[in-house]
């Protein structure tokens, strides 16, 4: 297949590119596109095709469910039942990084979902992306636009290092805003959801609008055995390079001290904080941000991993998050690039 790559830099210049990216998509065909939090990886939601033309481009096990993007949260009801707490976040959150999962109706194929009888639904607030649904009509499944379990795209070339040849189009609308993929969470009953993915949008902002908010065990933990991922990104190791990644826990002053051994010892890569670089050899230095700036560090995690992982290196280091605020989003993504391998610095 060859790929056709649309760099979108006037989005009212360019409606003719979008509708024909559009046609691609109500013709069963799969364009990635650009949203707020990482790209995806379209095809039309209410076509078993499609869906398993995705799970074909990403080499993507069928039981991983996809979200369904609309263009706007009113929408929802035409796939899901929707209720007063899907409304509540919806007004707080959508558009934006927010998926809320819901029980599906027969209008989502199960191919969408991975076999259950729930459906994810997100309304992104990408300019691109909600334009693109418009121009459709259709929901739009997309999980991230990378090959299955590496580091999400957060600009177009990640996407045609991963999917060039297997897709049908790709627009190019420049980097991502937030840098990991959008907050999960499952309607439980009235006013009480599942946390099932942290994202842009933390737990903090949840308990604002939701009066009951569980955090599923294996946000930070890995999925039991034979346990049914309910939601993208719950598999035990995700998100990861093909380079071993290891999670430092200490002391900054020891985790330094560390770093600076190992660059001696070791063939590796390491993300560090930009307080770090002064102390550390340039030679496969990645560095994430300010050490209190989460942000940062959310917007270039999977950028790092994938430039580290085109490095010599054998191994890859990096700090492990806290687990609060947007620092829980970043723990959740590191444990399972690094596959809970996390090393204790005395």
């Amino acid at each position: 297949m060859k790929t056709e790559i649309i760099r979108i830099n006037d989005l009212s210049a360019q409606n003719g590119d979008l509708a024909r990216a559009a046609d691609i998509i109500r013709g069963g065909g799969l364009v990635a596109f650009p949203t707020e939090t990482v790209y995806g990886l379209g095809g039309n939601a209410t076509d078993d095709g499609a869906a398993k033309k995705i799970y074909a481009a990403k080499g993507r096990p069928s039981d991983n469910p996809l979200i369904i993007h609309i263009a706007d949260p009113a929408d929802a009801d035409r796939y899901a039942a929707v209720n007063d707490t899907y409304r509540r976040l919806a007004k707080a959150f959508m558009p934006g990084p927010l998926t809320v999962i819901l029980p599906r109706r027969e209008t989502i194929p199960k191919s969408v979902t991975g076999g259950l009888e729930s459906v994810a639904v997100r309304c992104p607030s990408h300019p691109v992306a909600h334009r693109l649904i418009e121009l459709a009509g259709v929901p739009i499944a997309a999980p991230s636009a990378n090959l299955s379990g590496k580091p999400s795209p957060t600009v177009a070339e990640h996407v045609i290092q991963d999917l060039s040849g297997r897709v049908d189009m790709i627009l190019d609308g420049g980097p991502s805003e937030i840098g990991l993929e959008s907050t999960i969470v499952k309607v439980d009953g009235d006013d009480e959801v599942t946390l099932l993915r942290p994202g842009g949008i933390t737990y903090d902002a949840l308990c604002m609008v939701v009066g009951t908010v569980h955090i599923a065990p294996a946000v930070t933990h890995a999925l039991a055995e034979n346990e049914r991922p309910l939601s993208p990104g719950m598999k035990y190791r995700h998100y990861a390079p093909s380079v071993p990644v290891v999670l430092l826990r200490g002391e900054p002053e020891a985790t330094l001290a560390f770093l600076m051994r190992a660059q001696d010892r070791e063939k590796c890569a390491i993300l560090c904080y930009f307080e770090e670089t002064a102390y550390l050899k340039p030679e496969r230095l990645f560095p994430v941000g300010a050490r209190g700036d989460l942000a940062a560090q959310a917007h270039t995690l999977f950028r790092n991993l994938r430039a580290a992982d085109r490095t010599d290196a054998e191994i890859i280091y990096a700090h492990l998050p806290p687990e609060n605020g947007l620092g829980l989003a970043l723990y959740n993504r590191m444990i399972r690039a690094a596959a809970h391998t996390v090393r204790d610095i005395p």
